[in-house]
């Protein structure tokens, strides 16, 4: 039998931290031993309780069959897996400020305004006022956004 932390009347949330080390092993069909690994190579990091006992939430149990899916049916190693949850969070990063510059373009063109903004060859993003200029850059390095009058 599984047992967890929650105690709340509807399903708790993908991200609460309910499952002990124990519930989660089952859960994922995966050894606590492994998960200790896993938490120690920073694959897989728990939350914590106030006594150090690791909670895993739902996402957590996700990303354990994950994990054991490019172990096992991939041939994918520990090393190879930490890098690829980096660049798919770092992926993921990436997508929200896309998302976000996408809305704030779509703001300010339902304003009328001309040029929105400016990235800099370091790819800083710059919001620019009506009339403003860009200090002058090499064209190749440098992206600014403009919008036909």
């Amino acid at each position: 039998m599984v047992r967890s932390s929650w105690r709340g009347a509807s399903p708790p949330p993908e991200d609460a931290p309910i499952y002990a080390i124990s519930a989660a092993a089952q859960l994922a069909g995966i050894h606590a031993q492994t998960l200790r690994q896993y938490d120690r190579l920073g694959i897989v990091t728990p939350s914590r309780t106030r006594g150090g006992g690791r909670r895993y939430s739902m996402r957590d149990l996700d990303m354990l069959r994950e994990v054991q899916r490019l172990s096992q049916d991939e041939g994918v190693s520990l090393a190879g897996i930490r890098r690829i949850l980096e660049l798919e969070d770092q992926l993921d990063a990436l997508r929200s400020r896309v998302r976000e510059l996408s809305d704030e373009l779509s703001r300010e063109r339902s304003k009328g305004m001309g040029r929105v903004f400016a990235a800099a060859p370091d790819g800083q993003i710059t919001p620019l006022r009506p009339g403003e200029r860009v200090t002058p850059v090499r064209a190749e390095r440098a992206l600014v956004v403009w919008r036909k009058r």
